[in-house]
């Protein structure tokens, strides 16, 4: 792909079409174009019965109205709220609550003094296509096989990384595998824009997706990716757990057997460069054994051995495998409570580096405690003095509260108690703060907006369907709804942040497929990092971001990794929220 600047016009690209046949909106505006949508809305579309918003600039006019899309009939007015600024932006703005608009069709949203708004779409399957793509999107991802074009289209490509003989670096180096032993790890994902895999990364992705076919199993089962197993295996297992099996089964590789410690990453000494997979030749490398691997390792075994256990005529032995795996696991991480990983001097690639370990500690006793029900694990968990707070890789201290909420069941009274309260509790919160806000975001605060703040979002509005689960306080379903909305659209740059996904989208996303592939468009269905003020790559780009402001601080451009980079533990999030606002959604409101 061409290195060009930011919101380069380019002709409407033809749609992609998800397995299941729905039409993936796509297209770009030119940069002139982008300026005149001064009216920001979710670019994807709306549940019929789910909150609807839109944002106008602060001069706009006072009343709005929603006009049909064909036959020019106006199906809705109102008014704009009063004028706030967003501090993230800078910037003064008018909200539309169009909520009440339920018919479904296609609309624009009109004010005095500004454009008409991008079509808006109100339909009762919105989210579907969505799903379908962001799901896909790992299988693009996948290591150690080819593309073939009858999966992946023009994003077809040959295989890369086979994995199959990597090298035990000296860091990984114990007894039974000295430095330089050959071992068998092969599958698992590309992490992110670079070709490594790395278990950390991994742990908070499959059990994101896992919870997603646990918490909606209904809405997965009928989903067809169009993946190689879709036609193998019809009979056999959901699409969605074919998908995240590639990955576990990379993972299970990852185990020393010998003594139950993880390595942490598979790995290059340094990063490929601009090239496909299969034209790369650099030795790859099982790194360092730690604490946090380890752990995140165990807590997913141990969550996915649950998940598996209804399949055991499909998979025999897997979910047995997968809860000793993470059994052997938990005891090497007992005996090497502080094993830090530490970047060796010839390693280059990513870190994924964490010191504080007491939310992998918790996450891994509370998934290994509602697997088995030993005391043992309870007492590790010491759940009155957990912390509850947003998940992300390095902080998964969430998780286990997400995964006992949704286990109440298994525990003591006392503690399903404990759990609804802190979890309703925090969705409160994270409502109160949606309910302030001038833009109708969680994202308020300058750490919301970090490296993969569109991530940060997304387990934002995760954590707030926990609590709507428990509570059905329907501001928590919809301050999450509004976090779906940002990043499809309903943002300062009026941009679907979600490759192919949306009427403006990122182009060059920091991808190495996409950007050697030869294909103008990227590869579809991936959320990029989004607007991150740190710029860390700023140096080494040749166009500058459009600003330092926290939620304007973004360029589409392919060298731009902190900003605009593609990761799985963004893509995973994504996958859940269109999911479960697709399954929740009240039927009336």
């Amino acid at each position: 792909m061409k290195i060009q600047a930011l919101f380069t016009p380019l002709a409407l690209r033809r749609p992609w079409r998800s397995a299941s046949s729905l039409v993936v909106l796509a297209g770009l505006f030119s940069a002139g174009a982008a300026q005149a949508q001064a009216v920001a809305v979710n670019q994807v579309g709306y549940l019929p019965n789910a909150a609807k918003w839109a944002a106008l600039p602060g001069a706009a006019g006072d009343e709005f109205r929603l006009v049909r899309v064909g036959g020019g009939e106006v199906a809705l007015r109102g008014r704009l709220g009063p004028a706030q600024t967003w501090a993230p932006a800078g910037q003064a703005v008018r909200l539309a609550d169009f909520s009440a608009l339920t018919e479904p069709g296609e609309y624009e949203l009109r004010a005095d003094g500004v454009p008409a708004s991008p079509r808006i779409r109100v339909a009762a399957d919105a989210y579907a296509a969505l799903t379908a793509a962001s799901l896909k999107a790992f299988y693009f991802n996948r290591a150690s096989t080819a593309l073939d074009a009858r999966h992946a289209g023009r994003w077809a490509r040959p295989a890369g990384h086979p994995d199959t003989e990597v090298l035990v670096h000296a860091s990984a180096a114990s007894a039974k595998r000295p430095e330089g032993t050959r071992i068998s790890s092969p599958k698992g994902w590309y992490d992110a824009g670079d070709y490594n895999k790395y278990i950390v990364n991994s742990g908070i992705t499959v059990y994101t997706l896992l919870s997603a076919w646990e918490q909606f199993p209904e809405l997965f089962k009928a989903l067809t990716l169009d993946i190689p197993e879709s036609a193998e295996n019809s009979k056999d297992l959901p699409d969605v757990l074919d998908e995240v099996l590639w990955n576990l089964e990379w993972m299970l590789t990852m185990q020393d057997p010998a003594d139950g410690g993880v390595y942490h990453k598979l790995t290059n000494k340094g990063f490929d460069g601009n090239q496909m997979p299969h034209q790369t030749r650099g030795e790859r490398y099982v790194v360092q054994k730690s604490t946090a691997a380890t752990l995140d390792f165990a807590a997913v075994m141990a969550h996915a051995s649950r998940v598996f256990a209804p399949f055991e005529a499909q998979r025999p032995g897997l979910s047995a495998r997968m809860q000793q795996a993470a059994r052997d696991a938990w005891r090497w991480a007992q005996a090497n409570p502080k094993a830090v990983y530490r970047q060796p001097a010839d390693i280059k690639t990513g870190e994924y580096g964490d010191a504080k370990l007491d939310d992998e500690f918790a996450w891994a006793a509370a998934e290994l405690y509602i697997t088995t029900g030993e005391a043992s694990y309870r007492e590790a968990l010491a759940l009155e003095k957990q912390p509850i707070g947003v998940p992300s890789w390095s902080d998964v201290g969430g998780l286990a509260w997400m995964s006992l909420a949704q286990n109440r069941g298994k525990l003591p009274k006392a503690d399903a108690h404990l759990v609804a309260r802190r979890v309703r509790g925090f969705g409160a919160e994270l409502a109160a703060t949606w309910r302030a806000s001038a833009y109708r975001l969680t994202m308020e605060a300058p750490a919301d907006f970090v490296w993969g703040s569109n991530a940060q979002a997304l387990n934002q509005a995760l954590m707030l369907i926990q609590a709507y689960r428990l509570s059905q306080e329907r501001a928590q379903l919809d301050a999450a709804q509004s976090v779906l909305d940002y990043v499809l659209g309903r943002n300062p740059l009026g941009m679907s942040y979600v490759t192919g996904i949306g009427q403006r989208t990122p182009m060059h996303p920091h991808h190495r497929p996409s950007g050697a592939d030869g294909v103008e468009p990227p590869v579809p269905g991936f959320i990029v990092g989004g607007p991150n003020p740190g710029q860390q790559d700023q140096n080494g780009c040749p166009v500058r971001y459009a600003s330092k402001l926290p939620a304007l601080s973004y360029i589409d451009h392919d060298c731009s990794y902190a900003a605009n980079e593609v990761a799985i533990n963004w893509n995973a999030p994504l996958v859940y929220v269109s999911a479960a606002l697709q399954a929740l959604t009240p039927a009336g409101r």
